[in-house]
């Protein structure tokens, strides 16, 4: 069960409208730069090929992910706090319905950019890895006290960009993320539920 949170004046609760908003105008965003830099870079978006045994890789992965989470959730203070925070500022607003454009937008938008355009642009290295791994890590802190949750966002980019270098499919790691962002999403508004009962 999450820890009861402290008064945080620094943090102030967003509506539902407002996280919506915010959640459509980031993909926009990344997309947008997505699209600029195949334009303007040269690069190559990296396929995305339906392929069934990729897709299950894809769900397997995102269950892994989120088992890690949970794991990490439990063995480390600080990244449980920066989790909080993040998901009560993020998902106390949304409505069940709302947790499908959360796993969908986010899912979709930051793979192309991560994964399917700035790992290419960067190279299909260990190099590009890092570096987009890392890019991935930052877009995720929400301030200097959130620096855990931008870690395990680094070490999770660094998976996402593996599961496509390994598979030459950028339909897997956009599958893990979508899968990760769903169940994790929808089990802290399920346990959100049971508390107020």
């Amino acid at each position: 069960m999450p820890e009861k949170l402290p008064e945080n004046p620094e943090i102030e609760p967003l509506t539902r409208t407002q996280v919506l908003v915010a959640m459509g105008v980031t993909a926009i965003m990344l997309l947008a730069v997505a699209k600029l830099w195949l334009i303007f870079g040269s690069v190559s978006l990296l396929p995305v090929k339906l392929i069934v045994m990729d897709l299950f890789k894809g769900l397997a992965i995102g269950l892994a992910i989120t088992g890690g989470s949970a794991i990490v959730y439990q063995l480390w203070p600080g990244y449980r706090r920066s989790a909080d925070i993040y998901l009560e500022v993020v998902l106390k607003p949304l409505f069940w319905p709302d947790l499908i454009w959360l796993g969908l937008l986010p899912g979709l938008s930051e793979e192309l950019l991560f994964r399917g355009v700035m790992l290419s642009g960067l190279g299909l290295n260990v190099t590009g890895l890092v570096l987009s791994s890392f890019c991935f890590g930052i877009l995720h802190l929400g301030g200097m006290d959130q620096w855990p949750y931008a870690v395990w966002a680094t070490a999770v980019g660094f998976l996402l960009g593996y599961s496509v270098l390994a598979t030459g499919n950028l339909l897997v790691p956009i599958t893990a993320h979508v899968c990760t962002n769903l169940i994790s999403s929808c089990v802290w508004k399920w346990e959100q539920s049971t508390v107020k009962r």
